[in-house]
């Protein structure tokens, strides 16, 4: 626990301006050399792994990066292509903006997740796993008989997260797919 100690204790003492000012950065080196291709969810998609992978090189920033919104022109530009990319899918225009907001909290929370993961250490990691371990294969079935019932199936937290952003934002994308397949010819 003493990486996350001193992450703390260096967030305290760090300018949220300079925060922000690092976040635009990332999300610059994002949008650099980005070209929209394809449907609108593969747009969305290859944004999202463009962003993952830029915090994904600065975890201790992507761990509080939700926090602190940008307002430079990295963040305008990962949010005119999501606008764009959520204009393309055919939502009406009033109903973007909430849709894009979703997209956008879903996304900061995965990569602050995936990113606050990717800092502890192995030592700390294989502790969580063994705790994991112990309180769910170890739930009394009387008292926990759903988590007695699946204990073995059920991952951990820090497994998979990779597939597990992927299928998350796709399930959204799909989500936003569905309403706009069930607008009637009049509403569209």
């Amino acid at each position: 626990m003493t990486g996350g100690l001193h992450r703390v204790q260096a967030e305290a003492v760090v300018d949220p301006e300079l925060l922000r000012a690092v976040a635009d950065r990332i999300l610059l080196a994002a949008m650099d050399g980005y070209r929209p291709e394809g449907h609108w969810k593969q747009r969305i998609t290859a944004l999202a792994l463009r962003v993952r992978e830029a915090f994904g090189r600065q975890p201790q920033l992507a761990s509080i990066w939700g926090r602190y919104a940008s307002g430079g022109t990295g963040s305008r530009l990962v949010m005119e292509e999501v606008l764009q990319a959520l204009r393309a899918s055919g939502l009406p225009d009033e109903e973007i903006p909430a849709r894009y907001h979703r997209i956008a909290v879903l996304l900061a929370a995965l990569i602050a997740s995936e990113a606050e993961v990717s800092t502890i250490t192995p030592e700390e990691h294989e502790q969580g796993m063994e705790l994991f371990r112990v309180a769910v294969l170890g739930a009394d079935p009387e008292r926990f008989p759903a988590l007695a019932h699946f204990a073995r199936d059920v991952p951990p937290l820090g497994a998979d997260r990779r597939a597990a952003f992927d299928e998350i934002l796709a399930a959204q994308l799909a989500d936003i797919e569905a309403a706009i397949r069930r607008r009637t010819p009049e509403q569209r």
